[in-house]
């Protein structure tokens, strides 16, 4: 194989590799750092040994994947404030063919999800992004995480039990999520109180990510006269010095707020049965830097 064809090989599978890296690690910077180093051992590998590029490239993307995150995990580092992953934008390309494996790819790449697979060990979300991400049967990936059969299904159904329970409930329709987005907006920019109760489910919960280097909330708030009110205080003298563009992150419908041109919030919301179930504000300006170029 030729280094050409090689390049060509590697940047064909890119998006499946950053999208197996950014599951496992809820970051972006993390997710392309491990990337560029599976780049590196496919350019230094003896490639005429390698009869599947794809196997080969998943193996090494998600064992350094594993490493990354027993680094990670391992620093115990202190964070001020609810956490949230980083925004990712998602493009899934040819990575999904068809609608049903855009909506499976599009759950499992969603916040509410990735909140919940932080709190699995790292080999339980590994088989898990295989498995539910990406369909992997599981003698592929007992071979690709040298491990037995018999304790990938273990794992497996150990992460999916923990995931069930975990996760919360809401719609993935991204025509609703877009209409109540705009409506929501509308209703904090106003000072709306009303509009927004109209909005919000009872047990509605709202999640500010700012890592203590901006200002959020820093407990998730939780009803809806609760957040109701909080939005109708502080929306009316913030949001009306943004601009706002529309993107896709994480699967779904999502608001980019700047300031100038600097991005300052990232706004998404999870609904369930026409009311807004939960809001997500990402606010640390160190998880929104990548998203000033795009």
């Amino acid at each position: 194989m030729t280094a050409d064809l090689a390049t060509d090989v590697f940047e064909e599978h890119r998006p499946l590799l950053m999208g197996v890296a950014y599951r496992m690690l809820g970051r972006v910077a993390d997710a392309e750092d491990v990337v560029q180093d599976a780049w590196l051992r496919w350019s230094g590998a003896d490639r005429a040994e390698v009869r599947e590029p794809r196997a080969y490239l998943v193996r090494v993307t998600t064992r350094l994947a594993i490493d990354r995150l027993r680094q990670v995990q391992g620093r115990g580092e202190a964070y001020i404030g609810p956490w949230l992953p980083e925004p990712y934008l998602t493009e899934f390309g040819e990575t999904a063919p068809d609608t049903a494996d855009r909506a499976v790819l599009a759950d499992t790449v969603s916040l509410a999800v990735l909140v919940v697979l932080e709190s699995l060990s790292p080999l339980e979300r590994a088989v898990f992004v295989l498995r539910e991400a990406f369909g992997y049967p599981f003698a592929e990936i007992a071979a690709l995480l040298d491990r037995g059969e018999p304790a990938v299904r273990q794992l497996a159904g150990r992460a999916r039990r923990h995931v069930a329970e975990r996760r919360p409930r809401y719609d993935v329709d991204p025509a609703r999520r877009r209409e109540l987005t705009e409506r929501f907006l509308a209703a904090a920019t106003d000072g709306d109180l009303d509009g927004l109760m109209s909005l919000l489910a009872p047990d509605v919960r709202l999640v500010g990510d700012s890592g203590g280097k901006a200002k959020a909330p820093v407990r998730i708030l939780h009803t809806a006269d609760k957040i109701a009110r909080f939005l109708a205080g502080v929306g009316p003298a913030a949001l009306p010095v943004m601009s706002f563009r529309p993107l896709e992150a994480n699967g779904g419908p999502a608001v980019l707020g700047l300031v100038g041109d600097k991005p300052d919030t990232l706004l998404q919301l999870d609904i369930a049965d026409g009311r807004i179930v939960a809001v997500y504000l990402v606010r640390n300006p160190d998880k929104l830097r990548h998203l000033a170029e795009r």
